[in-house]
């Protein structure tokens, strides 16, 4: 009785194509639960917000686009870059500064040319390069609890706390105002921004939001959608070129 060794041969390179074939859609399938989860994620922790002026700039130039986490006034640290709404600074608009004071604090400009907080001089790198704080001269302010006290990066051009030392508050806005914490810039694509380490003596700094793994997931997402989604397309051209190139059956016996 003979074996028809080409028919083997067959059978053998189906049952890799339907094993290839369930690989294929599982890829896809968790492809499209991680690209569609990432951005899913993204639209309920984040905000985009669009920065018309240049005073954050260098770390936030006029016109970028910046993504911010939506976060509790609670959770806002020194160093942190916020968004917020104050009536008293401009009318139905949000406002991006950087937080230099928290409630209870001694905030106060300049000591040999450095903010000073606390008694401690503040070592600020994001501030343009050749710039002193001090060009934001100002006398010292004890912060109420429960606000904040906000500079923006760009001190000589910067309508923040500063600007309203003559208000009831200060200048300083209530924690209750803030609406999100920016993380990263997203166009132009400058990343995440850096890490305020000038202000880790007085105090914890806050954690990045989950902005990289989400990232992690679409890109991820799209690549097992991609992959699985070119396999079957692949294995047909491959299995076709393998039976051109099958020799005649033979058979034994």
């Amino acid at each position: 009785m003979g074996v028809d060794v080409a028919a083997a041969g067959h059978d053998n390179g189906k049952s890799n194509t339907n094993l290839g074939g369930i690989l294929s859609g599982l890829a896809v399938a968790l492809g499209l639960v991680l690209f569609l989860g990432g951005f899913g994620w993204a639209a309920v922790v984040y905000r985009p917000y669009t920065v018309p002026t240049s005073s954050m700039a260098p770390t936030i130039d006029i016109g970028d686009r910046v993504l911010a986490q939506r976060v509790d006034g609670g959770e806002v640290r020194r160093g942190d870059v916020v968004v917020f709404r104050d009536k008293s600074w401009v009318t139905n608009a949000n406002v991006v500064k950087r937080v230099v004071a928290v409630g209870g604090d001694t905030v106060s400009c300049c000591t040999e040319g450095k903010l000073t907080v606390n008694g401690k001089q503040i070592e600020e790198p994001y501030l343009p390069k050749g710039s002193l704080a001090e060009i934001k001269n100002f006398p010292t302010v004890k912060v109420p609890q429960g606000r904040l006290f906000l500079l923006g990066d760009e001190r000589q051009g910067s309508l923040d706390s500063t600007a309203h030392l003559t208000d009831a508050a200060s200048g300083t806005v209530a924690r209750g105002a803030v609406s999100a914490r920016v993380d990263a810039v997203v166009w132009p694509m400058n990343g995440m921004l850096k890490r305020p380490t000038g202000f880790e003596a007085l105090g914890s700094l806050s954690q990045p939001g989950p902005l990289r793994i989400i990232v992690l997931m679409v890109v991820g997402g799209a690549v097992l959608v991609l992959g699985g989604g070119a396999y079957g397309p692949i294995a047909k051209r491959m299995g076709r070129s393998r039976a051109r190139s099958r020799t005649e059956p033979v058979s034994a016996g």
